[in-house]
């Protein structure tokens, strides 16, 4: 079975459910399906960065690799920003536009192999990264993310310690300036990164 950093997961049996939970005292209910990171709801690390985060209306974000949406369409939701989401994965594109109508959020959702499709600069980039993809690939968008990036901007990651961030924090380094741990949980390292 193929995983989710995938091109085309059509050819998995589709098992469409819905999946809820709160973040921030605000409910959120999303569909979700086979083939889609983290099919039986939020993840813990997602969670995790979610929590330690925080916006101020307006702000641009790009949530790169955005799966079936949870993290873009929550950042949207609670701060009124300017979300665009990305995925290699057909089925979690079409489940990320579904689940931007269903909780009532105008965000532009982009089928692309990490920034491949991604135009224009942002205040923020946040990634929960493919860990099952490789580093080549995840390590890629630490390379490239920087310029995508408002002078100010800052690209968040989060990883856990067991997943290799400590690895990812040295190679983080290599490409960003100042490279802090905001939160630390069960593990899992939200990692800022700035130019």
């Amino acid at each position: 079975m193929p995983h989710y950093y995938t091109k085309d997961n059509d050819r998995l049996e589709s098992e469409k459910h819905p999946v809820r939970f709160v973040v921030k005292d605000h409910p959120f209910q999303l569909l979700t399906d086979n083939g889609v990171f983290s099919k039986s709801g939020l993840d813990f690390g997602s969670r995790v960065l979610l929590e330690s985060l925080s916006f101020i209306k307006g702000d641009k974000i790009l949530d790169l690799g955005c799966g079936y949406g949870p993290i873009g369409i929550t950042l949207s939701v609670l701060y009124e920003t300017v979300v665009t989401m990305v995925d290699i994965n057909d089925r979690a594109v079409s489940l990320s536009k579904e689940n931007a109508k269903l909780n009532k959020v105008d965000v532009t959702v982009l089928q692309s192999d990490g920034f491949e499709q991604v135009h224009g600069l942002f205040d923020a980039i946040i990634s929960n990264p493919p860990i099952r993809a490789g580093k080549k690939v995840f390590y890629a968008w630490f390379a490239q993310a920087g310029q995508f990036l408002t002078p100010e901007g800052r690209f968040f990651i989060v990883i856990n310690k067991n997943q290799g961030a400590l690895s990812a924090i040295a190679e983080l380094e290599r490409h960003f300036t100042q490279v802090v741990v905001i939160e630390r949980k069960s593990g899992y390292h939200v990692i800022s990164c700035q130019k």
